[in-house]
């Protein structure tokens, strides 16, 4: 076969060349050490390497993540523990307000103490992390989470809104803990309440306190069931209970409602998962059979109240400065649980709507003021001044179940500074208002024990994860250094024999010139 001049040179070129390609390829990569720098290299392994990438991307995300999830949670523990702190002094006040050795300036110094604890708790739930965001206000970091209202109560601002961040490909974290979940949700053992109805004129013969819940599966089974109840003492040594429908209902009242009228220290009543206190004061002459029948009381859980408070925008000044239910069957069916937004439309004209109002909202009641009343799904709100339209007015719902740890330190300084005077059914009063507040602070303390124990529950559980996304980042980086990386010992004998072969071709090429028919000439 015979090959031509051209022929010759384009093939020992081309062999050359590739040869010559090959050298610098592998002294690229012996300088290097890095085998897949483009997917022509290896285009299975640079798919995996761009995998690969990709999740050490997201680890460096989650470890950022956690990062601040760890600042935020520290924060809000040490935050949290100065509540914790300042709730065990105001106990500690309140029990020792009790004393019966206590003057009422004794008891109002400790009021003057717990008002500097009501305003040092009120800093604290108001405090801001790092970024200048309220820790307790849910998503909404820049309102003011806990405000006081005109009528000294305490209104939570923020949203029940958890904000999470991810930790890892399956789990996410949640970097706060709301005002609602830590101080709103302590369960009140205060919600139910005692009325005289007779006789008309209090003697002071009887005091039955407003009692405490000391079971909530009962309370909520039972209590809530029959009520209101009517307290009926019908002779000098028993009383007798009655529910809403007229049954006797005594039998479930310890000692089936008896009681001993000579007894001077407080007497325990216990009724369907409610603790109450009765105090018999006799005068002298006085003959318990005699002067204690016709005594009576209606039991009931607290209604229900509501703080209305305007928008800031509102373009009149007029202001919501009374409420209360007057249907019950429509509050129950319509009106919104938790907050609420009234709008005026126009001077007498007005929407209810459950709260937040949106564009989409649509109103539950609406209606035209009666005089200076509003009344929606059930509830009559007293306004003052002109409404205009659009003015709107945020409705938050009190339902006592449940009751902020600043209001109980209120209602307990209220309590304090109420002179007794040494008046022992005063002094009657005024312990059962303590019982109150100390069995509402240990409540507030234990929702604040728990939100606490969550913080630390999702420190361990980010310490676990972070260990976790650790040993993926060493497992990813091995395999990542698996694929890409060159081994040396086979870059050099690569390298050496690639080197000889561009030398051969070279000396074949040069010998295989020599055999041109130019040199025979």
């Amino acid at each position: 076969m015979r090959i031509s001049t051209a022929q010759f040179y384009e093939s020992s070129a081309a062999n050359y060349q590739k040869n010559f390609s090959n050298v610098v390829k592998s002294s690229e990569e012996a300088s290097s050490l890095v085998r897949v720098n483009t997917a022509a290299d290896d285009p299975v392994g640079a798919s995996r390497l761009l995998q690969l990438g990709q999740q050490a991307s997201m680890l460096d995300q989650y470890e950022a993540n956690a990062t601040t999830i760890k600042g935020t949670l520290g924060t809000t523990e040490a935050v949290m523990s100065s509540i914790g702190n300042v709730l065990q002094r105001a106990r500690e006040l309140a029990v020792g307000a009790g004393n019966a050795g206590y003057t009422d300036a004794d008891r109002q110094a400790n009021a003057s103490e717990l008002g500097q604890i009501e305003e040092q708790l009120l800093s604290l739930m108001n405090s801001k992390d790092e970024n200048g965001k309220y820790i307790f206000a849910g998503s909404k970091g820049d309102t003011v989470p806990f405000t006081r209202n005109n009528d000294g109560t305490y209104s939570y601002n923020g949203d029940q809104v958890t904000l999470d961040l991810a930790i890892g490909d399956t789990m996410s974290m949640a970097t706060n803990s709301t005002g609602w979940d830590v101080f709103q949700q302590a369960i009140n053992t205060s919600r139910s309440e005692v009325t005289q109805t007779a006789p008309v004129v209090d003697d002071g013969r009887v005091t039955l306190s407003n009692g405490q819940v000391s079971s909530n599966v009962t309370y909520n089974a039972k209590f809530r069931s029959g009520e209101p109840y009517t307290v009926d003492f019908v002779s000098g040594t028993q009383l007798k209970i009655t529910d809403s429908l007229g049954n006797d209902v005594t039998a479930e009242a310890s000692q089936g409602g008896a009681f001993d009228p000579a007894s001077k220290a407080g007497q325990a009543v216990s009724f369907r998962g409610v603790e109450l206190t009765l105090n018999i004061n006799l005068s002298a002459g006085d003959t318990a059979a005699t002067v204690l029948p016709g005594h009576t009381f209606t039991l009931a859980a607290k209604p229900d109240t509501f703080s209305a408070t305007g928008s800031p925008g509102n373009p009149s000044t007029a202001q919501i400065t009374a409420s209360n239910i007057t249907n019950p069957v429509n509050y129950h069916a319509s009106f919104p649980s938790g907050s609420a937004v009234l709008k005026f439309t126009s001077a007498t004209a007005f929407e209810l709507y459950a709260a937040p109002l949106t564009a989409s909202s649509k109103p539950v009641s609406t209606g035209t003021m009666a005089g200076s009343v509003a009344t929606a799904s059930g509830v009559s709100f007293t306004v003052s001044g002109t409404p205009a339209a659009n003015d709107q007015f945020s409705i938050a719902v009190n339902t006592h179940e449940t009751q902020n740890i600043l209001d109980t330190v209120n209602q307990l300084k209220t309590a304090l500074n109420t002179p007794t005077n040494g008046n022992p059914i005063a002094i009657q009063k005024l312990q059962a208002s303590l019982a109150s507040g100390v069995a509402n602070l240990a409540s507030g303390t234990d929702q604040l024990s728990s939100a606490l124990s969550s913080v630390g529950g999702r420190g361990a559980a980010l310490d676990t994860q972070s260990d976790t996304n650790q040993s993926l980042k060493l497992a990813n980086a091995q395999t990542q250094s698996s694929i890409r990386d060159s081994d040396p010992a086979e870059v050099m004998t690569r390298l050496t024999l690639q080197q000889t072969m561009l030398q051969a071709s070279q000396l074949a090429f040069s010998k295989i010139a020599q055999l041109g028919l130019f040199n025979k000439v």
